[in-house]
């Protein structure tokens, strides 16, 4: 502890703390200690000073200070980030930036379908505030009840909304973002069309704050579906689901608000360690979707529309099998299932992870080449694949054998990702689907994108933050 007190010059982390406050300047590394590791305690960094601002004011006399000083910063909202980007590394040299504080709905304008939100705003926070203004906030993550809004944009977050809502970019209109030299951009706008030059605000969105601090945004509402319907379908291939998403298309169209495969393995996962689960369908098949029919009409539309396309495939064989959720309760047990389920695997012992997307046509195919490709670097490994086939995204995630030793299976990290990746690749899709770069992918987007894309992000980088001081050694 003693290495990392003396990281940073004791004066300039008083002259920190008088910024906001001894009370929101937090010194003492049992207090900091939440702060340095992500939840699947990948990272564990080291920090003497985890600083929480109340204000954009602050935020930008921090940055001002960090800028003057060439302290790097390390912004952090909900710490739910999955490849590390908003953990400091192990120098001790590096401050936390926590906009927890700044979470305040500053407006919610149902006329409008906006919502100008904090940075440290929790997600389900938001969705509870627009469910109570007869408004649809559709970002829905597993995390949403600690995410906050401000790591949801830095990570362009997707979930299972995105099929017809599109992610976190899509969902934003407008944002306020503090610069390395604590300059303030304000771009709260609540404008859905606007050509006047470049949009600014998208090179913060996704950016993992390596440019600068998102401290607050404008989000998209939408009105409330009048009719929701929840069905999980059992079927016997990936060729059969890609059947059942094209027939749910061109029958429903926009309707179709949610798709999800899950393969039978992190099915059986799920029924085995989520407690209290129940078994959604009867029989077991090979691959399950859960798909969702939202109405801007009518219940019995959503209904009408569920039905019409189910019948049609069991008819046609397409689907082994199907129920329609008959309650409210039994839908929210359906998505429950889906939202438990990555948790589970934890049990089964050490994985191998990917956020992977690629052409909705070529799921099958690279389910296929997948399922090759992991078992030439390890034979006994277990595919576990589940995910957002509505708009390509697959979390294909590999378990150690059976009677495996973690150890030795996290030893095939290297060799399992380039596989994996290989694959992807040969079918024009990408490695980062919806959890980000961070540490986790750096070094692999910076091998394998394009020459002049990597170098395009480091003009960027240099123009916004020629000190390199935001959030250093991630992305790029």
């Amino acid at each position: 502890m003693e290495t990392v007190a003396r990281a940073i010059d004791p004066a300039l982390i008083a002259r920190f703390a008088a910024i906001i406050g001894d009370r929101y300047a937090l010194t003492d590394q049992a207090e900091i200690g939440p702060y340095l590791t992500e939840r699947r305690g990948l990272w564990h960094g080291a920090t003497p000073l985890v600083l929480r601002p109340g204000s954009v004011e602050e935020v930008s006399r921090i940055m001002r200070l960090a800028s003057e000083t060439g302290t790097p910063i390390v912004p952090q909202s909900g710490n739910t980030g999955l490849v590390g980007a908003q953990v400091p590394d192990a120098s001790g040299r590096q401050v936390v930036l926590s906009l927890s504080r700044l979470n305040r709905i500053r407006e919610l304008d149902v006329q409008s379908n906006t919502a100008t939100v904090e940075a440290g705003v929790i997600l389900q926070t938001l969705q509870d505030a627009a469910d109570a203004a007869d408004r649809l906030f559709p970002l829905s993550l597993a995390a949403q009840g600690s995410c906050q809004i401000g790591g949801n944009l830095s990570s362009n977050a997707g979930g299972t909304g995105v099929l017809a809502y599109g992610n976190a970019r899509e969902l934003c209109l407008g944002v306020e973002v503090v610069l390395p030299t604590g300059e303030v951009f304000d771009d709260l706008r609540k404008l859905k069309k606007d050509n006047t030059g470049y949009d600014l605000k998208n090179l913060f969105v996704g950016a993992e704050g390596t440019l600068g601090v998102i401290t607050a945004a404008v989000m998209k509402l939408f009105p409330k579906p009048k009719g929701r319907e929840v069905a999980f379908v059992g079927l016997g291939s990936p060729e059969a689901a890609l059947a059942l998403f094209l027939a749910a298309t061109g029958r429903a169209g926009s309707a179709l608000t949610a798709f999800e495969l899950i393969a039978r393995r992190p099915y059986d996962f799920t029924l085995r360690h989520a407690p209290g689960m129940v078994r959604p369908l009867a029989e077991d098949w090979p691959w399950y979707v859960l798909m969702e029919i939202s109405s801007g009409r009518s219940a019995e539309d959503a209904r009408g529309l569920m039905e019409d396309i189910l019948t049609a495939m069991l008819e046609d064989g397409t689907a082994g099998d199907a129920v329609i959720a008959a309650s409210l309760s039994q839908r929210d047990a359906f998505w429950n299932f889906r939202e438990v389920l990555p948790e589970t695997q934890k049990k089964e012992g050490a994985s191998i992870k990917h956020d992977i997307s690629v052409p909705v046509a070529a799921i099958p195919t690279f389910i296929e080449r997948g399922e090759a490709a992991v078992r030439s670097v390890s034979s006994g490994a277990r595919v576990v694949c589940f995910g957002h086939m509505g708009d390509g995204n697959l979390h294909y995630n590999i378990s150690r054998p059976e009677d495996g030793d973690d150890e030795a299976f996290l030893a095939l990290y290297r060799p399992m990702n380039r596989a994996v990746h290989d694959v992807v690749r040969s079918l024009g899709g990408s490695i980062s689907a919806e959890h980000g770069i961070g540490q986790l992918k750096r070094d692999e987007l910076i091998a394998t994108a394009p020459p002049m894309a990597i170098d395009l992000m480091r003009r960027v980088k240099a123009a916004f933050d020629p000190a390199g001081i935001m959030n250093p050694g991630k992305v790029i």
